[in-house]
């Protein structure tokens, strides 16, 4: 099976992961999850491997096969896996859980080489641009940094005290942290780091963004706008300049669960409960693109359309 040069997927509570030819928005590669919904997927940079999150279990395939046998499952969660993702050349995975773990894996033993306890259920983790720490929000309304060196919490917040943390995201540059709530607020630091010292977080604002949940906040790859999900069926595109609203996109008939830039920022994929993704033109707010197919929500999409060295 050839490389794609653009891998576009999608994960629902169908059990299935699907792969889509992103212009055509035909779907040309699907594979069932034999024991759960798919709660989250996420794709290497050099595009070979994608990785699951069910309930509990992280199972990891070959994009470039036609095997719907995962080439590993990792077990070690005991409660619904909420986020997942690569770092370290994608040698090394992050999760974290329902059950209250955030837990670090080793992609060639299987087992997690470290866990830590949040104490709550855990609903997003990124990793921080230095690869030296993880940032997790949990059901508590906690955001707490973890230190991957000493293997311990270096930073707690508690931005808005009980209201669930729904979603993480920090700048590639790691100039800027923004994590978003139930009562649809972000709440936006600048991220203060120097060499060998823990990231200090100062705060930079606070947004009210969606008079519902935030189910997904993400700063866009060229660091000129923040998108947020939410469960009133809209994407909003923020300025990460002023914070002023540019624009809301409108399509989605259900929950917006998710959504990806392109690498260039000029597109943006959602993922909704109303079973389909959507492909979004933002120089004009237009669906260009609706990939249908699944049976019941999509509740995350992963994208990887950035150009690859094929000699490393």
């Amino acid at each position: 099976m050839p490389s794609p040069s653009v891998v576009l997927a999608t994960g629902s509570y169908d059990h299935t992961l699907r792969f889509w030819e992103a212009t055509s928005g035909s779907c040309y590669r699907t594979i069932q999850n034999p024991d759960s919904q798919i709660n989250r997927i996420e794709i290497t940079a050099d595009k070979r491997l994608i990785a699951t999150a069910g309930n509990p279990h992280i199972r990891v395939y070959d994009v470039n096969s036609n095997n719907p046998q995962p080439l590993s499952t990792y077990e070690g969660h005991t409660g619904n896996v909420t986020a997942l993702g690569f770092y370290k050349d994608s040698k090394l995975m992050f999760s974290g859980s329902e059950d209250g773990t955030v837990k670090l894996w080793d992609l060639r033993t299987k087992n997690f080489q470290q866990e830590y306890e949040s104490r709550a259920a855990v609903n997003s983790v990124v990793v921080h641009p230095n690869e030296e720490e993880l940032v997790s929000g949990d059901q508590n309304g906690n955001v707490r940094v973890w230190e991957l060196s000493k293997g311990s919490c270096s930073c707690e917040l508690v931005p808005e005290i009980g209201t669930a943390i729904r979603s993480i995201s920090v700048a590639y540059d790691g100039s800027l942290a923004v994590a978003a709530n139930n009562n649809g607020t972000c709440f936006v630091w600048r991220l203060l780091s120097k060499t060998g010292s823990v990231t200090h977080f100062e705060p930079l604002h606070k947004l009210a963004a969606h008079q519902g949940y935030i189910l997904k906040c993400l700063i866009s790859p060229d660091l000129q706008h923040l998108a947020t999900t939410s469960s009133d069926k809209t994407i909003k595109l923020w300025s990460l300049e002023n914070f002023e609203l540019k624009q809301t996109l409108k399509g989605h008939q259900k929950w917006v669960w998710d959504c990806v830039f392109s690498v260039d920022a000029a597109y943006l994929v959602s993922a909704s409960s109303d079973c389909t993704a959507c492909l979004w033109d933002l120089s004009n707010g237009d669906a260009i693109r609706v990939y249908s197919g699944h049976g019941k929500a999509v509740c995350c999409v992963c994208l990887n359309d950035a150009a690859v060295d094929l000699e490393s």
